[in-house]
């Protein structure tokens, strides 16, 4: 707003109302007037604050008092679940006995849990494959497995994680030739596969291998191979300076003979240095078993006695009627026979003969020697054999090859009489292998001494002079 003044000069009270009149035009907010000193210091009263940011502060608050109350009701619900969850999982399961499972080969562990539920090992297979998966244990793997009465969730799983599998076992006698060892793994129906060929005999060691469903057949001879290796290897170091054997194939090719003229553990070293004593004299072993498998090679068994005509007939392996060793083993001895070969007794023995009561007599000289044949053809006088006794041969067979003076190699024509049938040879016989074999039948468990059979004392003895 504007004021126009009047051009005579105003008198001085008239100026001082002009001024006012401007000031009150000019709006100011408050009138100034002259204030006391007291007034002018007193202090103004700040404003309120706003509602606004109260009422912000204030939801925050209520939405982290709604959070933490979710969490710790959240907490509550797990610990309760998890002490459900782990209680069912601990708790006895439905399976009434002991039970064996097989898990097949790549099975989930939806498959799993199914089969095991078929079972009759598992109750809920929800549960079972939340633990499965959520459990924090290792994958599950398959096989065959012993799951125990009542067993849990939690113990199922471990044995299935753990792959704790059933430990099945094989036994091969010291003595069976490569052939033989074949056929009893072909007739192993836990192991699958099949093997390549048969090994080089005298190439595995004998023993009881243990083994889980589905491994294979090479599997177990590849095994046996190495433990051969293995074994030969260690003897071969510590041999005596004094066996006349040059190579470790010749010293298995040894410990053959010896493995099959014994079965005793006591008699190996003796039997053995036997054979070394005649090796360093250059005479022939006469080694009934070297026989037989010239004549039929790896199936190890005639399934009957040795005919005259059989022992004057030369093949490579005949040690009647060569010099030596055989080319080769004649079958896959022990490690027994083969410490027995490469450390022999120290004597002075060329000949032993059956005992009668499942061992052998040794002599050092031929009269000796048919001292102790005229004994055991009485305890064999004094035997009923029965008539279809695999050992028993025909008296009346191959008559006109009846010896009339000494055998060459040193054998007492005597006493291989055909004329009568204590006099014929009733030596060696391998029936590894045949029907007659006690230890083909499935059902022992040669894994347990209280289960092998106890063999009588065949009358199949050597009664020929070594």
């Amino acid at each position: 707003m504007f004021f126009r003044r009047s051009k005579t000069k105003p008198g001085p009270g008239q100026e001082a109302a002009e001024h006012d009149d401007a000031l009150d035009g000019q709006a100011l907010p408050q009138r100034l007037s002259p204030r006391s000193p007291s007034e002018a210091i007193k202090p103004i009263a700040a404003p309120p604050p706003p509602d606004r940011p109260e009422r912000e502060r204030g939801g925050m608050i209520g939405l982290f008092s709604g959070l933490l109350t979710l969490a710790v009701a959240a907490a509550l619900a797990g610990m309760v679940t998890l002490t459900i969850y782990q209680r069912n999982v601990q708790e006895p399961g439905p399976l009434p006995a002991d039970k064996v499972v097989v898990i097949p080969s790549h099975s989930g562990t939806v498959e799993i849990a199914e089969t095991l539920a078929k079972e009759g090992v598992i109750q809920h297979t929800g549960l079972f494959e939340f633990a499965a998966r959520f459990g924090g244990r290792p994958p599950l793997r398959a096989g065959e497995y012993l799951f125990k009465a009542h067993a849990s969730i939690a113990d199922t799983l471990d044995t299935l994680a753990t792959g704790r599998q059933i430990q099945h076992s094989i036994t091969f006698p010291e003595g069976l030739t490569s052939e033989q060892i074949v056929a009893r793994l072909n007739d192993n129906d836990v192991l699958a596969g099949d093997i390549s060929e048969t090994p080089p005999e005298g190439s595995l060691l004998p023993d009881t291998y243990k083994f889980e469903r589905g491994a294979t057949r090479q599997m177990i001879v590849n095994l046996m191979k190495a433990k051969q290796k293995e074994v030969l290897n260690q003897i071969w170091q510590r041999r005596s300076a004094d066996i006349p054997v040059k190579t470790p194939a010749e010293l298995v090719t040894l410990a053959s003979i010896v493995e099959k003229e014994t079965g005793r553990a006591d008699e190996r070293p003796r039997v053995a240095a036997v054979f070394v004593n005649r090796l360093n004299k250059r005479m022939r072993l006469q080694s009934d078993p070297t026989i037989v498998y010239g004549l039929v090679g790896g199936r190890g068994t005639l399934g009957r006695g040795i005919l005259r005509s059989e022992i004057d007939r030369p093949t490579p392996y005949n040690t009647y009627t060569i010099e030596g060793l055989p080319p080769g083993p004649i079958a896959n001895p022990g490690k027994a026979a083969l410490e027995a070969a490469a450390n022999p007794s120290r004597t002075r023995d060329l000949y032993f003969v059956a005992d009668g009561t499942g061992g052998h007599a040794f002599a050092e000289t031929l009269d000796a020697h048919q001292r102790n044949v005229a004994r055991w053809r009485a305890v064999e006088k004094s035997r009923q054999s029965p008539p279809d006794a695999v050992d028993k041969a025909d008296p009346n067979a191959d008559s006109a090859a009846r010896p009339t003076g000494p055998v060459p190699g040193g054998t007492n024509a005597a006493l291989l009489d055909p004329a009568s049938p204590e006099g014929r040879s009733r030596a060696f016989d391998a029936s590894e292998g045949t029907k007659l074999d006690p230890l083909k039948n499935k059902t022992y468990d040669l894994g347990s001494p209280k289960n092998v059979p106890v063999l009588a004392e065949p009358p199949a003895l050597k009664t020929r002079q070594r």
